[in-house]
């Protein structure tokens, strides 16, 4: 007999599971299964690699997808500098360092991390910009997980910065020291 206070262990998510007991008759009144991952196994195929049912949001294949998927790129860029100050204030420090960092005469390999620097920093904003426009949508109360989610955006925001700068002053600053001796 077990200790009153002891719990029965519990498998982990995806360990396998022992059979319900079989004494209970087989349940015929379930509705089909509505979730596509539920719907896959049903017919006996457990096989996670067959292919989904078609989605019919996702009707365009090849040359089609792609031409949509920079349309809605082009898009994106216009409303960031169209809604966006910090966008539009780090876009124009790209557009002034990134001509910089090609003509420093660095080494390639220094081309490629002064440039990479600048578009971190946009792609960061972007995603930060994405993910604020996204809680905006859901709600505008003042809501702690909203504040969490949009301050973690802004640190990474921060640290894009502050490799931008550390990269810029560890390989550009010594080139640029060295013109003025």
């Amino acid at each position: 007999m077990s200790h009153p206070k002891s719990k029965a262990v519990q498998p982990a998510s995806g360990a396998h599971r022992a059979p319900p007991p079989t004494d209970l008759p087989p349940p015929t009144d379930l509705p089909p299964p509505t979730d596509l991952h539920e719907a896959r196994g049903s017919d006996g195929n457990d096989d996670e690699f067959a292919p989904l049912p078609f989605n019919p949001y996702k009707g365009n294949r090849g040359i089609t997808r792609a031409w949509h998927a920079l349309k809605n790129s082009i898009n994106g860029f216009r409303v960031a500098i169209r809604e966006e100050s910090a966008f539009r204030q780090e876009l124009t420090l790209a557009v002034i360092l990134v001509p910089c960092g090609i003509l420093l005469p660095v080494s390639p390999v220094e081309h490629l991390l002064l440039i990479s620097s600048v578009l971190l920093v946009l792609i960061v904003e972007l995603l930060n910009s994405s993910v604020e426009a996204a809680i905006d949508r859901i709600s505008l109360e003042r809501h702690e997980l909203s504040k969490r989610a949009k301050d973690f955006g802004s640190a990474a925001v921060t640290v894009a910065l502050l490799i931008c700068t550390l990269t810029w002053g560890w390989l550009g600053i010594p080139v640029v020291a060295g013109w003025w001796r």
